[in-house]
This record gives C-alpha cells, structure tokens and sequence, in this order.
C-alpha cells in the first residue's frame, strides 16, 4: 500500500526540483573532483600534489562557512545555491578550455580548488536551511532521509560514472559536469518559498551568532558536537588500502568495493527511512545508532575476511545514516529560521572537521598502533562517546519524537 505522506511530499514541486538539483550538483561535484585529481596526478605524477587538492578546497571553506552562513539567513536560499552551481560550471568550462587549449597547469588547477573550497563554503549552509523552507514540518524527518537517499546515490554513482569518462577524455568528463551544474542552476532558480530578509545590520556578533545559539542550546550542542567526535575516532577510510592490500589481500577493484560499502549501507537504511520514519525514542535512538557505528568498525578492524569487512562496512554507513538523518532533522526542528544558516554553518563546520581530522587521527594513530589497533580503538572510542553522551546531554538523550 503506498504511504500517502510520501507520496504527499513527492508532490511538493519546490522540493523536488530542490532534490534534482542538489542530486546534479553533487553527481557533478562527484566528477569533478575525480577528474580533476586524475587529471593533476597525469601531469605532475605527485602524491603530494593531490593532498594539496584537499588542502585547498577545505583551508577556504573553513575561513568562509561561518560568515555564509550568514549570508543565507539575509538572502535567498535558493538564489545562493544556483550561484554556486553556475560558479562550479564556469569553473568546469574553464577546464575544458584549458584541456583544449594545452594550458591545464598545475598552478591553474590549485586556483580552481581553491574556487571551488569557496563555492561549497557559500552552497552548504543555504543547501541545508533550506529544505525546511519548502516541506511541513510534519514531513521533514521524511524530506531529510529522502535528501539523503539523493546524496548516497550521487556519492556512489557520480565518481564511477567520472572515472568511465575519464577513459575519453578530461574534457569529456568537465563537459558532462558544466552540463549537469547548469540544469541544477536552472533547477534552484525554480525553488519558490517565502523569503523574508534579515532586519539585523551584518556585524561580528551576527556572523557568530550560530556559535552563540548552538552552545546555549544544548540539544544542539550534543548533537553537532556527537558527529563530530564518532566519526573523529571510528572513520577508517584513510586506512582502506593498507587494509585491501595487506591485510584482506585484494586488489584496486577490492578496494574500490570497500569504499563503496558504506555509501552503499547508507543508501539503504536512507531508503527505509524515507518509508518508516523513526516515531519514538529518537534520542536513544540516535545514541545507539552511533554505539553500532562504533561497533561495527571494531568488527571491520578486526575481520580478515574480504565479505564479513564489507558487511561491517555497510553497517558503519546504515548506522551512520540514522544518526545523519536524526541528527539534521532535530537542528532544523530546534532552530528557528532566522537562524539556520547560521547553525547550518556550524554543522557544517563540524562535519569538515571531523572528516579532515578524522582522517589524520587515523593515521597517526596507525602509525603507533598498526592499522588494526588504530581502527579498533577508534570503533571503542566511538561507543564510549554515545555512552559518555548519554549523561552530558540528558535532553538529546531523553528526546522522544522528533516534533
């Protein structure tokens, strides 16, 4: 029998063009970044370049995403958010360009990095306070895992579909990003709500205002603050090829599975909760998921068996869709609107952090401990971070609906 609030929600128009164009974008984006770091390693032949190409891109967004977040509570979500896809088309035309042209240098490309750090700088907070905008607030647990089911088939498809043509040609995969960046551009510039500018003059205070709100309501603080921390000690993803080589005793196609596994157990757990979303107990819920994360990663730690790694892998993503899902859905709840790009800006700061620094915890640690002691010890850190949670943060704890 077809869910009818589903269905509901896939009759907002808005939404749904908003969804396409944050599916292009990120296919797109997706792409882009593969090629682009295919395309520096066939020049310069350097490792150390393509960390360079990180670096880049997060170092501008990190100086940026407070004062965007800001900007998308003085002006209209979905105009911002079309800017920066046609900023990231201009950027993939220039590429084509400079393909053709024979001017594709590894300066140039540092330049474009750093373009395009600050373009995500400017598209995250607006991307993520808007959906609330477009969807009643009985429907956002829902629109949220439905958004996130766009993004875990965006994340999945769009690299393997840049790396299938990349084997035509840079050129061929720039064009096919320019092409999708544009129609999502077309398709926020569709986006209608009701948009009501800031009265508040800009000022120091104001930009740090998401700051301020986020640590007085401690909901939200417990809630930013526990993805920060689970996936700062439980990411193992910088550990995948010395896991695929040396310890599973696969190849590149081996590895290629072992990162797709957690996009993949996330799509899925995204896909049922686009169906059931959670009703009751969703703070414990919440804490539990991150405690599976935690143990999940232990088991992957300790597995020398290729599918029993790719199942825990799946896990860690199913788990950490819940806590994505649960967690987004409570900061857009508790968060007025005036605010949400604001604290969307601080989440978003979290969640960069986390990812960055998880990745050299990781190895640090791995260096002191080996790879499986580093992986291990992250997964426990995990569980003992929801277990510490739970008395820090009674009220995210005690939380039982989402409404």
């Amino acid at each position: 029998m077809p869910d009818a609030s589903l269905n509901q929600l896939l009759e907002i128009r808005s939404f749904m063009r908003f969804w396409l164009a944050r599916l292009g974008g990120i296919a797109a984006n997706q792409m882009l970044l593969v090629a682009v770091s295919w395309h520096l390693y066939d020049i310069t032949g350097s490792a150390w370049d393509l960390g360079l190409v990180g670096l880049f891109q997060f170092l501008p967004a990190l100086l940026m995403t407070l004062p965007a977040g800001h900007l998308a509570d003085r002006l209209h979500r979905g105009r911002i958010f079309a800017a920066c896809m046609a900023v990231q088309a201009a950027l993939a035309l220039l590429l084509v360009a400079a393909t053709q042209g024979g001017f594709a240098t590894r300066g140039l490309i540092f330049g474009i990095s750093i373009v395009l750090g600050l373009a995500r700088a400017l598209q995250m907070p607006a991307q993520q306070a808007l959906t609330p905008l477009l969807v009643p607030q009985a429907l956002l647990a829902r629109a949220v895992a439905v958004s996130s089911s766009g993004v875990q088939v965006a994340v999945i498809g769009g690299p393997a579909l840049g790396g299938l043509l990349y084997t035509q040609g840079a050129s061929t995969v720039y064009l096919t990003c320019a092409g999708l960046l544009v129609l999502s551009c077309a398709l926020a510039l569709a986006v209608h709500y009701r948009h009501q500018p800031a009265t508040d003059s800009a000022t120091w205070r104001t930009v740090l205002a998401g700051v301020e709100f986020v640590w007085r309501h401690k909901l939200l603080l417990g809630a930013t603050s526990l993805d920060l921390f689970a996936v700062l000690l439980g990411g193992a993803t910088a550990l995948l090829p010395i896991y695929a080589r040396d310890i599973l005793h696969t190849g590149p196609q081996g590895l290629g599975l072992l990162r797709a596994a957690p996009a993949v157990g996330a799509l899925a757990m995204s896909l049922v909760l686009a169906r059931w979303p959670l009703q009751r107990h969703v703070g414990h819920k919440l804490l539990a998921a991150v405690a599976g994360f935690g143990l999940a990663t232990v088991v992957f730690g300790v597995s020398e068996h290729f599918f029993l790694s790719l199942l825990a892998l799946a896990v860690t993503g199913a788990a950490d869709n819940i806590s994505v899902v649960t967690r987004q859905t409570l900061v857009q709840l508790e968060t007025p609107d005036a605010m949400r790009g604001r604290v969307a800006a601080v989440n978003s700061i979290f969640i960069g952090a986390s990812n960055q620094l998880g990745e050299f915890e990781s190895g640090a640690t791995a260096a002191l401990f080996g790879p499986v002691g580093s992986v291990v010890m992250g997964g426990v850190g995990t569980v003992l971070v929801a277990t510490l949670w739970l008395r820090l943060f009674p009220a995210l704890a005690r939380r039982d609906r989402m409404v």
